[in-house]
Formats: structure tokens, C-alpha cells, sequence
């Protein structure tokens, strides 16, 4: 063996704290057991066993693990200064929940993600936060506090006016690669589908699109995103190993709205603050906003909203049976909706669509009339609070949601519902007048 070669030094694992996630993906891949996880849950390496071989810097998702050269002195110098003395800790791990808004007026989904984020955050062992672009858009900080977020990060400007997605994207891949989330989630609205799958292309992370179902997996701390697969057949839970953030958009209505807490609105209350600077400026985004108006919604037709839906399919017959359904809807004070069979054949229209090329709903009455219960339309409105169904097949799936079943002709049914609702109504319509004529 030659001089030099001798005096070759050894190549040696070195992992940067900062950018370690805890996956622990490197200890079972070496070799020699060099690496173990700290109290920190941080990958170390024990220098004697590493015989330098590189599957631990393959095996990290991260690029947190690189090769030195050995021993020079300036190398490891430089090492060293890249880490920090300590590792971010798994408190710190953060849920990311983007703010969307529309001139200031916030999207109900921000919300109801905050809430799903939060339960995520309690099972990393992390925090929930917001992320909020905009200008002028300070009181959605309260906002976001008084439904549940501990720290909001704010970039305010005036380039953020309206959404564009060029400096939205800039702003929020900023953001991200300063102060390293975890998990990221957005709603799966025009605005949050458009400004997710830039992102993620960006940071080539991954994005799982639509989901019904998130949750932590107990011992790899991973987001498991749930949605619909191969056309709404089956259910697909989706995980993203190697890639940080992890990335999933939500359609409104599917989690639960969590309670607003005015009392977090006070500043000795509330959370953290983060402000950050856009690094943007006007001159340099593409697109400009000449006008930005807004239409008018379609009377009784956002089906999203409503308290009650009275919904009907293809055992409908035809749409002479959606008037049955109105009339029903009326008594009970509800809206009506339909799936995607009674869309397609032209029965109602499209923005009256429940399922997954429809709308989500979430109300506290669901009554399915004539519906099968085909997956693509279960995930649409299996999360309603009461669900009642009529089908005359007693082994239809939509039985398998339902808080309660009635089995017959539907053409039968609806109408005595209607006829029982309106006497129901009008007996206690007459109560109540009854008991204020005996107080006066």
C-alpha cells in the first residue's frame, strides 16, 4: 500500500441536526449499527463503527446525512458549524394550515382544517399553525387564533392583494424552507388545488389531493391521507416517506367545524405571531389584476350550507320526483340535492350535485331518497350528523351509513313523510301560539 493511500483518511457519516426529521429510516440500513436516535429523536453516528459505505445517505429523505472526507481539519470545521448545538426538538414539529381568503373574508375550510390540524399536532407531539398571505388582512390573525392556531405566520403586502399564484407561491415555498413544517395542509378549493400542486412541485414533495380521512400513524409519525381511488372504488391511504413537508388539500365540509374561542382573541391569550417579509415585488410578478368582481350566488342552490338536504337519485324515476322532493324539503325547511345519476340524466342541475364530482355536505339532516350508495356518492355526505334513507332494496349500501333505514317505494314513502312533517309542524305551530295566548 502506498504512503498516500495510508494517510488517506476515512470517510465518515456526518448528520446535520437541523435537518433531521427523526424517520429513523438510516439506523436499520447501516451496516455496522453505527447510528442510533438520541433523546431528541435525532440520528446519531457513533464515529469508530461508520466505515463510511453511503446507504445511510441514500436511505435519508432529507439530505440530512453527509460524507466528510475525513480528516481535514477546515472539513470538519465546516461540519461542525453546520450543526447546531442542538436538535430541533419534536415539540417544534409543526401542522401548517393555510388561510385562505377572499379581500379579507375568510373560507369556512381554513377553519375546519385548523380543527383537524390541531388533533394531528396533539398526536406529533408538535403545534398547530396558520399560515396567512394577504394585505390588510390583521384581524384573520385573531381569527385564526380564536379557532384554535399557537402561532400564525404572516407575510402582509400589498403584492398579496389579490391571489395570484406566482407571488402566493413565493411567499408560501419562503415560508416553508425557512421554518420547515412538518405537515402542510390547504383546502381543495380553486385557490387552494391551484396554490397546493405549485408548492409541492416546488419543494418536490409529495401531495395527496381530496382527502376524507388524515390521521398520525402511532409509530412512524407519518400523515396518513386518506381519499378515494380508481374512480371512488376503493379507499387509498397514502403516505409520503421521503419528502418534507407532507402536503394534502381537504374539500370543505368534510371535518367537523371546531368550536371558536372568543377568549383566545386577546393578546394574553393568543399565540404566537411570526411576520415575515414577502421578498417580492410587483414589477416582478406576471399577472396583473385589472378587475376583480364578484357574482351573485344562485338562490337556494349552495347545498353546502344547508342544515337540511333532502336528496334524491335514480330510484327517483325521473324529474317529476325532484318536485316531490321540493315539496318535502319545504315542510322540513331543507334544500334540495341530488347524486350524480340524477345530474346526468338531467333531473337537477350540477351545483345541486352531492358525492365526489359534486359537492361535500355536512349537514345535520341527510335524507337519501332512491339512492343506491355508491362510494363516489357516500363520500360526499357520510359525515352528515342524522342520515335517513329510503330505498325499496334492503341490501342497498346506503343502509350501511344510515342512522335509520326505510325499505319501500319511495314514490309512497316521501309523500306520507311530507304529509306526517307539515302536521307535525303545524300541531306545534299551534302549541306555541296556544302557550303565549296563557302568558299574555
Amino acid at each position: 500500500m502506498s504512503e498516500e493511500k495510508r494517510k488517506r483518511p476515512r470517510r465518515l457519516a456526518i448528520i446535520k441536526r437541523e435537518a433531521c426529521i427523526g424517520c429513523a429510516q438510516c439506523v436499520p440500513v447501516c451496516p455496522t449499527d453505527a447510528i442510533t436516535m438520541d433523546s431528541d429523536s435525532v440520528a446519531v453516528v457513533e464515529a469508530e463503527k461508520c466505515t463510511g459505505c453511503k446507504k445511510c445517505v441514500k436511505a435519508c429523505p432529507t439530505d440530512a446525512i453527509s460524507m466528510t472526507g475525513g480528516a481535514p481539519e477546515e472539513e470538519k470545521e465546516k461540519a461542525a458549524a453546520a450543526a447546531p448545538e442542538q436538535a430541533r426538538p419534536e415539540s417544534d414539529r409543526e401542522v401548517w394550515v393555510f388561510v385562505e381568503h377572499t379581500e379579507g373574508e375568510p373560507a369556512a375550510v381554513s377553519w375546519e382544517l385548523l380543527g383537524k390540524g390541531r388533533e394531528l399536532a396533539g398526536d406529533l407531539g408538535g403545534c398547530v399553525c396558520s399560515v396567512l398571505l394577504g394585505h390588510g388582512v390583521e384581524h384573520l390573525v385573531r381569527e385564526a387564533f380564536c379557532y384554535g392556531a399557537e402561532k400564525v405566520y404572516l407575510i402582509d403586502d400589498p403584492v398579496l392583494s389579490h391571489y395570484r399564484t406566482q407571488p402566493y407561491l413565493h411567499g408560501m415555498v419562503r415560508l416553508i424552507e425557512k421554518h420547515r413544517p412538518e405537515i402542510v395542509l390547504l383546502g381543495a378549493t380553486t385557490m387552494g388545488r391551484d396554490l397546493a400542486g405549485a408548492v409541492a412541485t416546488s419543494l418536490k414533495t409529495g401531495l395527496t389531493a381530496d382527502c376524507t380521512g388524515l390521521t398520525i400513524d402511532a409509530e412512524s409519525k407519518l400523515l396518513e391521507q386518506t381519499r378515494p381511488a380508481y374512480g371512488g372504488n376503493i379507499m387509498a391511504t397514502i403516505l409520503c416517506e421521503k419528502r418534507r413537508p407532507q402536503m394534502a388539500t381537504v374539500r370543505p365540509r368534510v371535518m367537523e367545524m371546531p368550536t371558536r374561542e372568543e377568549s383566545r382573541s386577546d393578546e394574553s391569550h393568543s399565540g404566537e405571531t411570526v411576520r415575515e417579509n414577502l421578498g417580492l415585488v410587483e414589477e416582478e410578478v406576471l399577472v396583473r389584476v385589472i378587475e376583480y368582481a364578484r357574482g351573485e350566488a344562485t338562490e337556494g342552490v349552495r347545498v353546502e350550507d344547508a342544515d337540511i338536504l333532502v336528496s334524491g337519485g335514480r330510484g327517483l324515476g325521473g324529474p317529476e320526483g325532484f318536485r316531490m322532493l321540493e315539496e318535502l324539503a319545504n315542510a322540513v325547511g331543507g334544500r334540495v340535492s341530488g347524486s350524480r345519476a340524477a345530474v346526468d340524466q338531467g333531473w337537477v342541475e350540477h351545483e345541486r350535485q352531492v358525492g365526489q364530482t359534486g359537492k361535500t355536505v355536512r349537514p345535520k339532516l341527510y335524507i337519501a331518497c332512491g339512492i343506491s350508495g355508491a362510494i363516489q356518492h357516500l363520500v360526499g355526505m357520510q359525515t352528515s350528523d342524522v342520515i335517513v334513507a329510503i330505498n325499496r332494496d334492503p341490501n342497498a349500501a346506503i343502509f350501511g351509513v344510515a342512522s335509520y333505514g326505510i325499505v319501500g317505494d319511495v314514490n309512497a314513502i316521501v309523500p306520507a313523510l311530507t304529509r306526517a312533517c307539515r302536521a307535525r309542524l303545524s300541531s306545534a305551530g299551534e302549541g306555541a301560539a296556544a302557550a303565549a295566548g296563557e302568558d299574555e
